[in-house]
């Protein structure tokens, strides 16, 4: 039988362009596993979607399932037949449930004994049959926040759902989905497509759409976007600022983009850039264009759905909608210059942070005496810890601006500018800004030494106050992103190589709190919260939870510096020659240990005069020499030196293990033998417990 095409095309209302996606990948998984599940073989799979429609085709599929031959075995047969060898009552049953009688029954013979057995050939389902189902379940699992029904239906879908288009190759299957029966009409471009038209068949779908100006591959669609977009933007010598989640979100507002280009006045430059940009991305899903060096321009570039035959229109339209916008900013901007960033951080003590711990002003005490604390483990100097002081007073201040409070996104960025206009000095203003870095994963990090100690005072704030609260992080449910929080001073310590005790550092800011935390955990908890980000940071670098694992098994300064130091030079050796014989040994060695419930405590000097065999007095050897060796490199923290001396160990400590007989009968000489082998073994754990490595 031909294999051909199979189509599914919901057509829509325009579906919301946050979802777009989402919606698209989840309605192929649905249908590949339903389809999967059923046994139903296909070969490429091909996802659409656009702003009026989902699909999906997948080529070669195939139509009618292959024939089963299933096996129902039955009774023993010494149970099948009684002393007169008629059938039971068991038998019986099992053949009347089979369709046959127990004469036609097989047998099934293994080396454990023998059972009546069926074989029955179950033939292959249609496509036809099962598609509806296939749909409907498919649908049941798009992540539909809230669905809604239209005119008298009772069918529910995120949108109103107008066409079913259900072809396998030029056939239409016989389906209905959300009350709409399936055919092989397909909607244009609403405006420059017909408003039905036939699809001749499924391997069509994509050109006879483009015919009708549309694009419905999503990846395609967006592609077309970002060419117009560079080109357009090459041409002007300038820059287009787009990310990603901006290109998708257009890509999902379109089915034929076509990119023009408008401008407005130059006055509404004298706003900071940062308002105007959020309000051009966020509300209008424009372009904006920068020079070479960062400036924005008048000019800017937004994408329409129609291509015009008088395109001027079309740009003078965007041009009065962006209009208004842009003076709302330049009058928000003007307004809170009237004011300074102090006489703004007097009205934080009316803003509540979270009603057990105080205002938002609170807040900022607090976070001021954190960077005084900070900075002074860091060592810095009394200027900075005098603008950390002042930066923290008023970084929350732009918080009750006008700008920040219709442009949420703009905090901090608003507050340096403020900052700026009141003569503030650049150390406060920059890290009034800084304050919110890291944002995100792999977002920018705070570069001047004020803003690292404002961002990690303010981080540690919230998150012992959160904690103090037993407002703890549950599973996905983390509402002050603490998570994110702990991951960014992570982050800024080791890449600034900040060596700082955490239990130490949180006990400090923990005392901040005086008796407004009622968790009397915080501190343990909170510590062990950032110590668990470890994994997660990690693991992003592509260094497995194993080599952290060892790291944190034997780490005590309590430092993030320190165990980053570690965990490359962990990460390094478990690539090395000798890693996994040394693994092994000191897996071996920690197995004895535990075996004959000795520990650090209980290892003795080794006594040389106890040293028999040739094996066991070239280990000891080794292990002296290496010893002296390492009482440099693990005090200055070369620890990727250090475990490349300990790497020495691994010939004497093979031959070790292949000839001496460490449970001698002399429990003088197997003690003095044990001892070797743990003392061996203490010198790794000056660095890691290389024993958990997976090698």
């Amino acid at each position: 039988m031909a294999l051909h095409t199979l189509l599914i095309e919901l057509g829509t209302e325009e579906l919301p362009p946050k979802s777009l996606k989402l919606l698209t990948e989840s309605f192929k998984a649905g249908i590949v596993d339903e389809l999967s599940k059923r046994d139903f073989s296909f070969e490429e799979v091909f996802a659409y979607g656009a702003p009026r429609r989902l699909a999906l085709r997948l080529t070669k599929c195939q139509r009618v399932q292959a024939d089963k031959e299933l096996e129902k075995r039955g009774p023993a047969v010494s149970a099948a037949f009684d002393a007169n060898g008629e059938p039971t009552k068991a038998a019986a049953g099992w053949a009347r449930a089979n369709g046959i009688d127990v004469s036609q029954a097989q047998r099934l013979v293994t080396d454990k004994g023998e059972w009546l057995l069926h074989k029955a050939r179950v033939p292959g389902l249609r496509l036809d049959d099962v598609i509806e189902d296939v749909i409907n379940k498919a649908l049941k699992q798009l992540p539909i926040p809230k669905a809604m029904r239209w005119g008298t239906s009772d069918a529910e879908f995120i949108r109103p759902v107008h066409t079913l288009c259900l072809m396998y190759g030029s056939e239409i299957l016989p389906a209905t989905v959300l009350n709409i029966a399936a055919s092989n009409q397909c909607s244009g471009h609403r405006f420059h497509g017909d408003h039905r038209f036939t699809l001749s068949d499924a391997d069509s779908y994509e050109a006879q759409l483009h015919s009708q100006y549309v694009i419905a591959d999503y990846e395609k669609r967006m592609r077309a976007i970002e060419q117009q977009l560079q080109a357009q933007s090459s041409a002007l010598g300038l820059r287009a600022d787009y990310d990603q989640t901006l290109l998708e979100e257009i890509s999902s507002l379109v089915e034929w983009p076509v990119v023009l280009e408008a401008k407005f006045e130059a006055r509404f430059l004298q706003v900071p850039k940062e308002a105007l940009i959020y309000t051009m991305k966020d509300d209008q899903k424009y372009v904006p264009l920068l020079s070479e060096n960062g400036e924005l321009s008048e000019t800017f570039l937004f994408v329409c759905n129609i291509e015009s035959k008088d395109p001027s229109q079309v740009i003078a339209g965007n041009e009065k909608v962006i209009r208004p916008r842009l003076a709302d900013a330049e009058f928000f901007f003007e307004s809170d210059k009237k004011t300074t960033l102090a006489e703004k951080a007097e009205k934080l003590n009316d803003i509540l942070f979270q009603k057990s711990l105080g205002s938002i002003a609170d807040k900022s005490k607090r976070v001021a005496n954190i960077t005084q604390i900070i900075g002074k483990l860091m060592h810095v100097d009394d200027a900075t810890l005098s603008y950390a002081k002042r930066a923290a007073y008023l970084a929350k201040a732009d918080l009750v601006s006008n700008m920040v409070m219709e442009f949420t996104s703009v905090q901090g960025i608003m507050g340096r500018h403020y900052a700026q206009h009141d003569g503030e000095a650049d150390e406060v203003a920059v890290a009034i800004e800084e304050q919110y870095l890291p944002r995100f994963a792999n977002d920018t990090l705070p570069q001047s030494q004020v803003g690292l100690l404002l961002s990690l005072a303010e981080k540690l704030d919230t998150l012992v106050g959160i904690f103090g609260v037993n407002l703890i992080p549950k599973g996905d449910k983390d509402p002050f992103a603490l998570r994110r929080s702990a991951i960014g001073i992570l982050r800024m310590l080791v890449t600034f190589d900040v060596d700082l005790n955490i239990q130490s550092l949180v006990e400090s800011v923990t005392e901040q709190f005086a008796q407004l935390l009622t968790n009397k955990e915080t501190s343990e908890q909170v510590s062990a919260f950032l110590f668990d980000r470890c994994k997660p940071f990690y693991a992003d670098q592509g260094i497995s939870a194993d080599i952290v694992n060892s790291v944190m098994a034997v780490q005590t300064s309590g430092s993030f510096s320190d165990i980053n130091k570690r965990v490359l030079a962990v990460s390094e050796f478990a690539r090395s020659q000798n890693a996994s014989s040394l693994v092994a040994a000191n897996k071996r060695v920690a197995n004895i240990l535990n075996k004959n419930a000795i520990s650090f405590d209980d290892i003795q000097p080794i006594d040389e005069a106890l040293l028999e065999q040739t094996e066991e007095k070239v280990l000891f050897s080794a292990y002296t020499l290496t010893q002296a060796s390492l009482s440099g490199s693990t005090n200055e923290l070369d620890h990727s030196q250090a475990l490349v001396e300990l790497s020495a160990l691994k010939e004497p400590l093979d031959a070790f293990f292949d000839k001496v007989m460490i449970m001698a009968d002399d429990e003088a000489v197997k003690h003095n033998r044990i001892c070797l082998i743990a003392n061996v073994r203490r010198l790794f754990l000056s660095v890691a417990d290389i024993s958990v490595l997976n090698i």
